[in-house]
């Protein structure tokens, strides 16, 4: 493939070839690479110029402490007022399309995850065709339960609906890098340090295979995938999510958040890892429901 193309110029995504490889990086550390409308934008115009400029494989990762912290609550979160359920819906949608983008892909795309992997952006690495995570990374449901039937539904065809299930009921829930290798939501885990070298190293085995080749292996393994129902399970993640956040029960707890702070109503929801299940102690369990 051609490196030699017009430069990407973006403002919260940053584009780097390393030979067959092009990294495309989520890149607002100062934000914890929170997901807004920007990023958004940006992200889904490299992933069109990408399929037919830059590496034979594209990986994406995030700058700074962690791959992404979900959605900008900034602009999403909204505490305390109603939304336009339509509209809602509609931009949930938009959302997943633009994840379906590297799903329908014409090169392979690795996600390599290291820190912080949660809500929204871990739908990122559902779709991606590979994921590689750090041993210590943090692959997290929403700490508030705001929204649901959104996230864990497009996790069931890789780990399951028992363990999808575990994770969305349980407000903020995670697992690791090894749980995420043990469930099937990853392929690799390695030290933190050599996630970059090892996806790079991957990358290059794969450019090995001609790239018209690798389209027509990805696209085969798609249809075989969604014949077994993997796209059919985003299908109404959106209308699922938008009636959620319009019940009593949910508007109710939004305006709770409005009056306590983001900070604290996140502090009262946050929950251990989801593995290994161990019980607590008596006293930290007495503090829990305090």
């Amino acid at each position: 493939m051609d490196n030699s193309t017009r430069p990407f110029s973006y403002n919260t995504i940053r584009i780097e070839h390393a030979g067959p490889l092009t990294w495309l990086i989520l890149n607002r550390p100062d934000r914890a690479n929170a997901l807004s409308t920007e990023l958004l934008d940006e992200f889904s115009d490299a992933l069109k110029r990408l399929e037919a400029e830059g590496g034979a494989v594209i990986a994406i990762r995030g700058e700074g402490r962690g791959f992404s912290s979900g959605y900008d609550m900034g602009q999403y979160g909204k505490v305390g007022n109603s939304d336009d359920p339509v509209a809602d819906r509609d931009r949930l949608r938009r959302n997943l399309e633009r994840y379906l983008a590297i799903w329908d892909h014409p090169k392979p795309v690795i996600a390599a995850v290291h820190g912080y992997c949660a809500a929204g952006a871990t739908q990122i690495c559902v779709y991606a065709d590979i994921t590689i995570v750090a041993n210590d990374a943090r692959i997290s449901e929403p700490t508030l339960p705001i929204g649901g039937g959104y996230i864990a539904p497009v996790w069931t065809p890789l780990v399951g609906p028992k363990r999808a299930k575990e994770m969305s009921f349980i407000p903020g829930n995670s697992i690791d890098g090894p749980t995420a290798v043990e469930w099937g939501w990853a392929n690799h885990s390695v030290p933190a340090e050599e996630l970059v070298s090892a996806v790079e190293f991957l990358a290059h085995r794969i450019a090995k295979t001609p790239p018209a080749v690798l389209r027509i292996k990805k696209l085969s393994i798609n249809r075989a995938a969604e014949a077994c129902g993997f796209r059919e399970a985003g299908a109404s993640v959106a209308e699922m999510d938008a009636l959620l956040h319009m019940t009593p029960s949910v508007l109710e707890l939004r305006k709770w958040i409005g009056e306590v702070g983001m900070k604290d109503a996140i502090a009262a929801y946050r929950s251990p890892p989801s593995t290994p299940l161990t019980a607590p102690a008596p006293e930290t369990y007495r503090k829990t429901q305090e």
